[in-house]
């Protein structure tokens, strides 16, 4: 509120209620009357109406000497000792009551003033006073609104020209709340005065914006950066040097990473300090130009801690250090301060306490903060060490100390995540004489990603190794088979039902086949085994497939089957597929002995998802994604490793092979894909296979495969005719062979090799009408025996049979040939079938 210059107006006060003179002749004429009708009446009756009366003139007499004792009654306005009203009276705001009908009751000297008023004839209330453009007008009815409702309200007018003072402006704050005023319904208005105060702010903020013009254009570069390495501040100048837009700068725009190395942004937030401390650095390093070109400054790091120990924002001095200004010693400094934080080899200098007494940049990308609370001076290098480890890191820097000039290389954990290091320790002099002159160097190089590969590698070596040692057992075990399950297919022909060797026989075959089940499974983990791969809808196949993993799951497991919308087609033996789906929710139902819930998904992953997902191995491309997660006990870290390995399990003694997840990895590897784990002890795991996507294109007609499709009925004929050339160096699979087909009217020739099998058609002298021959034999294999006797007849037929899967020779095949193929091991049945479809092609 201004001064009031001169003497003020005296304000109006209406709240007081005066007497009225016709209130006292109507008391006087009350009494005369009294009076005058009491000398009327005889003085027996007159006696005690007078008393009466005087007793109550009494009464009231004494009620008023004791409401003026106590001061409820005072003589004259004069009189009062209003201690509120003086307040009001005297207070530098603009003060206004006024009652609901638009009666003034008060107004004290200020509003007077302000509105310009001598007395209550000129007097203009708030809304009267406060007239002007769009803004105010709207304002003031606001609050005139308020008043009537009897709500409190304030707002800020600017009005041109200003009430008072001959101003060009003038700002008010107009309040208004309602008043309670001897049961009368009024409004109390407040009007302050904020010109001075505007007034005052605007010199402020132009004076701030001359400093920041100031600045802005100053020699040197400035910027501010949050704890988090966000530029909040950023001078002209310094972004004139890098060529960036002033405009980007402040919340979600420029970063440390954007005006600077990587190595560089590792200097400025990794800064720690004390509660409540304030520390200064300075560094010579390079600045990153938006073009990429680098620019060699020095900066003054400034950053605050607060009392919590966290750091709040730094503020940062940038000199131009491109020019000529240094010379000699200095510029050597520069340089040598340039490449020791720009190099990429982590660097320490210690003192013989091991503590850090300076690290380039690599070394706090590497090796990050170390944790400590109230600990005072530099930081202890074995702070950044695992426990481990750390005794050989003390002993190697307590040999460096004692000159010994071999420096051997340590492998070392940093206690900080999981990152690896290779270390190197060696001693260095400061200056002769000086106490304390031996210093300690440590170079380090981060070795996280080369570990990682070396585990990886390792990793797919010992299962490379596996797969193929149980390849060949497959194969060999498969022959076995072959031979027992032939046999037995004998006993079945030669023996009837009632016969009481007939179940043994039956036994013997269904174990047979049992171990063939197992043998599939070892080609399934070592990729071996036959695939029929096919167009697959996921979506179709795995809803086919719910109502099975409902019945395998139980009662007490709850299935969520979830599928992506427009899934993409894929590649796959849908068969084997659904082996994986069914294994993967069978090891989740008995990771839930308690019950819980299976979620399966589906989803469409592009190759720019798949690149944001970054996961080892898996390279960008589209990929249809199949995850089955539960809710159950989850993996132990230390067993992740190892539970694609084969038959290694968790689960008790006889309740498992340990061919399952193995099972799972080699049917996904097969068929073009990849296979992750995420388990969490306690939480659940949940595996993701990303199958790659199928985009169709020209095939070939159908018809046009020589191999034909497997016989789904029984033939009502399973006999024939021709000669019959049978290769296999196996005897005695070679016999029951021989001797199935020949039971079926065929002629049949053996021979136990390739070498053998060509001199046995060189001696015959004419063709055979089918050759049947094992794929791996020793002197020859098949694919070469096909090559050679393709030579001799051009037409001749051939049936391969292997324990190998189909694909493991299909590259050992002369070019254009598709032979039929019977995996081993399979059923006298099934050979005479493959045999009587080849010879009448």
């Amino acid at each position: 509120m201004a001064e009031v210059r001169g003497t003020a107006p005296p304000g109006i006060d209406r709240s007081q209620k005066t007497g009225h003179v016709g209130a006292l002749l109507l008391l006087a004429g009350i009494l005369v009357a009294a009076v005058a009708g009491l000398s009327l009446l005889s003085s027996e009756t007159a006696q005690p109406l007078l008393l009466a009366l005087l007793a109550l003139l009494a009464m009231a007499g004494v009620f008023f000497l004791f409401a003026l004792a106590v001061g409820a009654l005072r003589f004259g306005a004069g009189t009062r000792n209003d201690v509120t009203k003086a307040i009001a009276d005297a207070s530098p705001e603009a003060l206004l009551a006024v009652e609901e009908s638009g009666r003034v009751v008060y107004a004290n000297a200020a509003y007077m003033t302000l509105a310009g008023a001598s007395g209550q004839a000129d007097l203009r209330t708030v809304d009267q006073l406060f007239a002007g453009g769009p803004d105010v007008s709207e304002a003031v009815y606001r609050l005139v609104q308020a008043a009537r409702e009897g709500r409190v309200a304030a707002e800020e007018l600017r009005l041109s020209p200003a009430l008072e003072g001959g101003r060009e402006f003038g700002w008010y704050r107009v309040r208004v709340r309602p008043l309670a005023e001897a049961g009368r319904a009024a409004s109390l208005w407040t009007v302050a005065d904020l010109t001075p105060e505007r007034e005052r702010q605007e010199n402020v903020f132009q004076e701030l914006q001359h400093a920041i013009d100031y600045l802005d254009h100053a020699p040197a570069g400035f910027f501010s950066v949050t704890p988090e390495g966000s530029i909040v501040y950023m001078n002209a100048t310094l972004a004139a040097w890098l060529d960036h837009d002033l405009a980007k700068v402040g919340p979600g725009g420029l970063t440390l990473a954007d005006i600077m190395p990587a190595s560089a942004v590792a200097l400025l937030s990794r800064m720690d300090g004390r509660p409540g401390e304030a520390r200064t650095e300075t560094l010579d390093l390079d600045l990153a130009r938006r073009g990429g070109q680098s620019l060699p400054v020095q900066l003054h790091h400034r950053i605050a801690f607060g009392q919590d120990g966290k750091p709040g924002p730094s503020r940062t001095l940038v000199l131009n250090r491109s020019g000529a200004e240094a010379h000699g010693g200095e510029r050597a400094e520069i340089r040598f301060a340039r490449f020791f934080n720009a190099t990429p080899l982590a660097i320490a200098v210690l003192d013989r306490q091991k503590r850090i007494l300076r690290s380039n940049a690599a070394f706090l990308r590497l090796f990050g903060a170390p944790s400590r609370t109230g600990a005072s001076g530099p930081p202890p290098v074995l702070d950044y060490i695992s426990p481990a480890d750390r005794p050989r890191v003390e002993a190697a820097a307590d040999a460096a100390v004692a000159g010994q000039a071999e420096t051997v290389p340590l492998d070392v954990a940093i206690s900080e995540g999981s990152r690896q290091a290779r270390l190197w320790l060696s001693q260095v002099e400061d200056a002769a004489g000086e106490e304390d002159s031996e210093r300690i160097v440590l170079y380090g190089l981060d070795t996280t990603e080369q570990r990682q590969l070396e585990q990886q590698f390792a990793q797919a070596q010992k299962m490379q190794a596996v797969g193929q040692l149980a390849g060949g057992v497959a194969h060999d075990f498969n022959n076995v088979l072959q031979a027992i399950i032939g046999y037995s297919d004998l006993l079945i022909a030669a023996h009837r039902p009632a016969d009481p060797s007939f179940q043994d026989i039956m036994q013997i075959k269904q174990n047979a086949n049992r171990a063939a089940a197992l043998v599939r499974q070892l080609l399934a983990f070592s990729r071996r085994q036959t695939l029929r791969p096919e167009v697959v809808r996921l979506g179709d196949t795995l809803s086919d497939l719910s109502l099975l993993l409902k019945r395998l799951l139980g009662e007490r497991v709850q299935l969520e089957l979830r599928q992506g919308r427009d899934l993409w087609p894929v590649k796959a033996d849908v068969n084997q597929l659904e082996q994986v789906v069914i294994n993967l929710a069978v090891n989740a139902r008995d990771a839930m002995p308690e019950g819980g819930t299976v979620a399966i998904a589906t989803a469409n992953v592009p190759a720019e998802e798949a690149k944001a997902l970054d996961l080892a191995g898996l390279p960008p491309a589209d990929y249809v994604r199949i995850s089955v997660a539960d809710t159950g006990t989850g993996i132990p870290p230390e067993l992740l490793d190892k539970i694609f390995e084969p038959f290694f399990t968790t689960k008790e003694l006889g309740k498992g092979t340990g061919l399952g997840l193995s099972t799972v990895f080699g049917i996904v590897k097969q068929s073009g894909g990849y296979i992750y784990v995420d388990s969490t002890p306690g939480a659940g795991t949940a595996f993701s296979i990303y199958l790659p996507r199928h985009v169709p294109e020209a095939e070939a007609p159908q018809g046009t495969d020589a191999r034909p499709a497997p016989a789904k009925a029984r033939a009502p004929d399973l006999t024939g005719q021709g000669t019959i050339l049978l290769v296999e160096d196996e005897d005695a699979v070679r016999a029951v062979n021989g001797r199935a087909l020949a039971a079926r009217g065929y002629t049949v020739l053996e021979a136990a090799s390739g070498l053998e099998a060509i001199q046995l058609i060189d001696e015959r002298g004419e063709p055979v009408d089918l050759v049947v021959s094992d794929v791996m034999m020793p002197e020859m294999d098949g694919p070469t025996l096909l090559a050679e006797l393709r030579k001799r007849d051009p037409n001749v037929k051939f049936v391969f049979v292997s324990g190998y899967a189909e694909d493991a020779f299909d590259k050992h095949l002369p070019e254009g040939e598709r032979p039929d193929f019977l995996p081993k091991p399979f059923s006298l049945k099934q050979l005479v079938e493959t045999v009587k479809q080849a010879i009448g092609r």
